[in-house]
């Protein structure tokens, strides 16, 4: 026979805890002896590990109450619904596990193999790292939220970057990253901007220039990485919607 506290013990629980269950109704509290200790027998270690298991395995309380008074084949069929529960938790788990190691492990883990070409190019180029950052970083939901897109808005990129015109653009808003937002070659960079965009808007289309396909709400959380890695970005947004566009990663022709 064991005392309280050896019971907690053999079980791997808390004498706090035993007491908690015998007030739930749980696990039933012995008479004292004539030593005034409460004893408990192996049929009390057996119930209490049940009681502990089910807790453990997320199982309210009440329900644990309920699945211990049930008959045999009820409480297997309840115990086969966990399991499948846990299951399902433990690959969800998983797959958290593997997005955090992919975001922990750098560029070619965290994105798909495109765009990580994409920003390996815009450092060959000499774009500066913070440039590249910020668009690594707008790459991660981008490709989460849309998949299936990420081929033809890198392929589109790849072409892009085959334009001096901008090139020059990222390697001049390289060059005005430690600059104030009065830097006249900022107001350049609007001028070459958007004479780039109308250009490639009149021989290839809008659909091709404008980025309408993303949704609103991650453009704008996406602008505001940007903006707060690149600063002089916000000022230039201010420059190309006077001169007839509108947005960063979703760019838009005022009409």
């Amino acid at each position: 026979m064991l005392t309280i506290g050896e019971l907690a013990a053999y079980t791997g629980v808390t004498v706090r805890t035993v007491r908690h269950y015998h007030a739930k109704g749980l696990l039933p509290e012995p008479e004292r002896d004539h030593s005034g200790y409460r004893r408990y027998d192996a049929t009390a270690v057996v119930e209490l590990i049940r009681i502990r298991t089910l807790a453990e395995a997320g199982v309210p309380l009440a329900r644990v109450g309920e699945l211990l008074r049930a008959g045999e084949e009820e409480f297997a069929a309840a115990v086969a619904d966990i399991d499948r529960r846990l299951e399902a938790e433990i690959r969800e788990r998983q797959r958290h596990r593997k997005r955090i190691a992919r975001l922990a492990s750098g560029d070619r883990l965290a994105l798909p193999a495109e765009v990580v070409e994409h920003l390996e190019r815009l450092r060959a180029l000499g774009v500066d790292e913070r440039i590249v950052r910020a668009e690594r970083d707008g790459w991660i939901p981008l490709a989460l939220h849309a998949p299936e897109r990420v081929p033809e808005w890198t392929a589109r990129k790849r072409e892009q970057l085959g334009d001096p015109t901008l090139v020059g653009f990222y390697r001049t808003l390289s060059q005005a990253l430690d600059r104030a937002d009065d830097d006249p070659r900022l107001v350049e960079l609007a001028d070459r901007l958007a004479a780039y965009l109308t250009r490639m808007a009149a021989e290839r289309g809008d659909d091709y220039v404008e980025d309408t396909g993303i949704d609103a709400t991650l453009a704008q959380l996406m602008d505001t990485l940007a903006f707060d890695t690149v600063p002089p970005a916000r000022r230039l947004i201010e420059l190309l919607r006077q001169r007839g566009w509108t947005g960063w990663t979703r760019l838009e022709r005022i009409r």
